[in-house]
């Protein structure tokens, strides 16, 4: 991933926004003891006061540390917290590339297909000049493309479609920022994802001493209708004895979500009866969906609460096979004449 795309620019803001939050979960008990010295970092602050839903603004850590005693009954929000921070540097990251295209293109008046193919971090800029919202029409109208790639072809088709859409006089610098957030928060969305939850389970689990592997660290997960890769799995593939989901939902997704989920429990459950199935579950679930899912996991658990799922697995990987709640028959045979 280039470093100065977008993208980029926000994978290394959340990485790092991400460390903090894990240091501070662990100095302030989880949250529960936050004391006027965690506010001395200003990454630390921002995390926070935003976690808060308080003014980030606030820069004296006796002011910060006052205004979160002030908001004690609501709950701290991680994903505002951590994301914060990596909002203001994609949208940092995207006025610069704006003012970049600006000057490449001489205001907007000349569309080089070479300069358009040399420059491909600055796809989201020309996209949203075409007046292009997503990445289907974005394909549909010039191919495919990305932020780190633009062919000499395509970098063509986008000069045409832009001499053919863009009038320079009406171009409002404001507008196309606007129309960027859209983009943006696509990008974060995706990070937290993939990134802030699965970097939550993965301190809980190591604080616990527990072995495991990663969806990258493996081949795969033996199933009864396929293999394929669990989020985690404990100890390890050939000695699987658990295994972690994590996703993050919307109430307008949350029933296909969980259907992906609990198909996946089924194949890797019967295939091996004593595994143990845990989904990790963060945003808007509906209450039907949660309890289809803890019809087929031994544990469908909030991300808040992962501390003390690791000390459950810690248990079963020891052999506390009370643990373990559901046995899946599951096998596909031949029929018989």
């Amino acid at each position: 991933m280039s470093s100065d795309t977008i993208y980029g620019i926000a994978t290394t803001s959340m990485k790092q926004c991400i460390q903090t939050y894990l240091a501070l979960a662990k100095t302030t008990n989880a949250f529960a003891s936050v004391k006027e010295s965690d506010f001395s970092d200003p990454i630390a602050r921002v995390i926070l006061l935003a976690g808060k839903g308080a003014d980030t603004r606030i820069s004296s850590p006796a002011e910060a540390l006052l205004e979160w005693s002030r908001r004690t009954a609501i709950p701290f929000d991680v994903e505002s917290g951590v994301s914060f921070g990596v909002y203001v540097d994609a949208r940092r990251r995207g006025d610069d590339l704006f003012k970049l295209a600006e000057t490449l293109t001489k205001d907007f008046t000349e569309f080089d297909p070479l300069t358009i193919s040399q420059t491909p971090q600055l796809l989201p800029i020309w996209q949203h000049l075409c007046g292009i919202f997503s990445k289907a029409a974005l394909k549909k109208e010039v191919g495919s493309v990305s932020d780190v790639g633009i062919s000499r072809p395509a970098g063509k088709r986008i000069s045409e479609l832009l001499k053919a859409r863009v009038t320079p006089s009406r171009i409002n610098k404001q507008d196309i920022l606007q129309r960027l957030e859209s983009t943006l928060e696509g990008i974060v969305r995706d990070l937290v994802g993939r990134l802030l939850l699965e970097s939550i389970v993965d301190s809980a689990l190591r604080d616990n001493g527990i072995t495991f592997k990663r969806e990258n660290e493996y081949p795969a997960l033996a199933g009864v209708i396929y293999d394929f890769r669990a989020d985690f799995v404990l100890p390890d593939e050939k000695n699987a004895l658990a295994f972690i989901e994590v996703r993050k939902s919307s109430s307008r997704h949350a029933s296909l979500y969980a259907k992906d989920k609990m198909f996946s429990a089924i194949n890797f459950k019967g295939k091996k009866k004593d595994i143990l199935a845990v989904v990790v579950v963060d945003g808007e679930w509906t209450g039907e969906t949660l309890r289809a899912m803890a019809n087929i996991f031994d544990y469908v658990v909030p991300i808040g609460q992962v501390n003390e799922l690791s000390k459950t697995l810690a248990a079963y990987l020891k052999g506390d096979k009370s643990k373990l709640k559901w046995l899946i028959t599951f096998k596909i045979e031949p029929a018989t004449a």
